[in-house]
């Protein structure tokens, strides 16, 4: 794939670290991510993902923008309450760079859609709320073979991995958290609450996890950390990482899920 003068120029800050190169930024113009919610991880991470140039975006989200999501949700304005997420991060994609190629889908991952709606991707980012849904899209990215970076935030915590549950030798997300939280149950921002910076730090460092996966065999970035949990806390502040064992049981991607 070759640049254009205008991307030799838009990204040549990239270009010149030997860890990405020309080769890396055509790798980046050439993936396709899927972001799986649009808020207050979603909204940093987009703006790191098309700032990257990342070729194609698909936004999935089913909900709608309230006053109080501006608070860490920065990509909105109070112009934009009452509008659907997917399509008003959709509009700030085509405001900030047409030269990319971005699709809003205004609704939820389930049974249902979600193999159409992830088939293709590079990559798969999953900054939802709910269990149900996070559990949904990684064992579709372990039948689809597409890698999946996991985020999560509460309160001052967050966790950041990337998984690969489709590889005989690496964990998926079901085998971090079990089986326990496939039904709708889980803390939210609006009970427990969120400090906007805290979204922001662990939204942009999805997306450089991201990148660092899709940059895997094209640059010298490094290792993407299949299977390594990043835990943060805010407060302290401190990173940890925790590896998590692949599960020979798994339903997602272990000797359970062979006879789905």
């Amino acid at each position: 794939m070759t640049l254009s003068p205008d991307r030799l120029e838009r990204y040549a800050r990239h270009i010149v670290l030997p860890e990405v190169g020309g080769s890396g930024q055509a790798a980046l113009a050439r993936a396709h991510v899927v972001l799986v919610g649009c808020g207050g991880i979603g909204s940093p991470s987009l703006q790191y993902l098309a700032a990257a140039g990342i070729g194609r975006l698909t936004l999935v989200d089913d909900d709608v923008i309230d006053l109080s999501n501006l608070q860490r949700q920065t990509i909105y304005t109070p112009s934009d309450i009452g509008k659907p997420k997917a399509e008003t991060a959709a509009d700030w994609v085509r405001r900030f760079d047409l030269g990319l190629e971005v699709r809003a889908v205004v609704g939820r991952a389930g049974v249902e859609n979600v193999a159409q709606t992830l088939s293709g991707a590079t990559l798969v980012l999953d900054g939802c709320d709910n269990f149900a849904t996070r559990l949904l899209v990684s064992d579709a990215c372990v039948k689809l073979g597409i890698p999946l970076t996991s985020a999560a935030i509460g309160r001052f915590q967050g966790q950041v991995a990337n998984f690969a549950g489709h590889l005989a030798d690496q964990p998926c997300y079901r085998c971090f958290v079990g089986d326990a939280f496939d039904a709708d149950d889980c803390d939210t921002c609006a009970a427990d609450g969120v400090l906007g910076a805290m979204a922001g730090m662990i939204g942009t460092f999805a997306a450089m996890h991201a990148i660092r996966v899709l940059l895997a065999g094209h640059a010298a970035l490094g290792d993407p950390q299949f299977g390594t949990l990043h835990m943060f806390n805010g407060l302290a502040p401190s990173m940890r990482p925790l590896r998590i064992a692949k599960d020979p049981g798994c339903k997602g991607c272990g000797t359970a899920a062979e006879g789905d």
